[in-house]
């Protein structure tokens, strides 16, 4: 397979997609530092944690998200460019077919959130937060991706002039520190979890456009660029990944609809970019690659 091909083909994740790779990363030996019920007590918490402190970072309050939606509504995700991931859809019959529906379950609530941001007659500055259940039936079910979706989503409103690379860092970075501050808290409330069997997150988070990564690891797939990145920073904040890059790929495809690769942005070196589309990585030192 030539690299055009190779590179086509690295665009399909996400996810690894097939098992033997799969369990190349699981763990051998492994042991939880936590008993199961500490497990469930942990998490419990740090989702907490997280909710409560986002909210009070980023201005937002709760509302709860629909899990079935009219299909005709729009407000599904379609999660990619291709079209590829399709919802669940099933017919509700009603009051005997006089008014029926036909119904989506939901992949993600980005585009519902921005109309609930109206609804919610929320002002600039202020914005929603929702703990999203939904469904994905079209994703390869590995270690750490699933049919059944339990996440996050929020959203808030904000000017035209701040759609741009210093007011995304200044949020990215608010989001960071929920998510350092949960360690310390988890730490102090699991003390065995404060052990130097793995890292903690760094306190400060690296901010990478993905054309830097490519031009880092021109000979990796998208993947491993990741994986040599992380394992050198810890953690970073990789924008620019829905755009074309110097290559002719982007870094991975994004929802065609919603997410922002058109933004100009400058890098550091004052080459001029776009897309502010991005993701926080974290390197997980429990899934390692044994063959590395």
């Amino acid at each position: 397979m030539n690299d055009v091909l190779l590179k086509k083909a690295d665009l399909a994740g996400p996810g690894i997609g097939n098992y033997v790779d799969v369990e190349k990363v699981l763990p051998e030996n492994y042991s939880s530092a936590l008993t199961i019920k500490e497990t469930q007590r942990a998490i419990f918490l740090a989702k907490r944690y997280i909710e409560d402190n986002m909210n009070k970072a980023l201005n937002l309050f709760h509302v709860e998200v629909p899990l079935i939606i009219d299909k005709n509504s729009g407000v599904n995700d379609y999660l990619d460019r291709d079209g590829s991931r399709t919802p669940v859809e099933f017919h509700i019959n009603n009051d005997y077919n006089e008014n029926p529906i036909d119904a989506q379950v939901v992949q993600a609530a980005t585009k519902w959130k921005r109309v609930a941001l109206k609804q919610f007659e929320c002002e600039v500055g202020e914005g929603i937060n929702t703990d999203m259940r939904a469904v994905r039936k079209d994703y390869f079910l590995d270690h750490d991706h699933s049919a059944y979706v339990d996440q996050w989503d929020w959203e808030k409103v904000m000017t035209a002039e701040d759609r741009n690379l210093d007011y995304l860092k200044d949020i990215v970075s608010k989001i960071w520190k929920v998510f350092t501050d949960t360690e310390d808290f988890l730490f102090e409330k699991f003390p065995a979890l404060n052990t130097t069997r793995y890292p903690h997150l760094p306190k400060e988070l690296k901010f990478i456009h993905a054309e830097e990564v490519l031009a880092m690891f021109p000979d990796l797939p998208r993947k491993e660029r990741e994986t040599q990145l992380l394992k050198k920073f810890g953690a970073v904040f990789m924008y620019g990944i829905g755009a074309t890059l110097e290559d002719g790929f982007p870094h991975e495809m994004r929802a065609p609809d919603y997410d922002d690769w058109i933004t100009p942005t400058i890098t550091k070196d004052g080459k001029l970019m776009h897309d502010l589309n991005g993701d926080i990585l974290v390197w997980n030192p429990i899934t390692l690659r044994r063959h590395e």
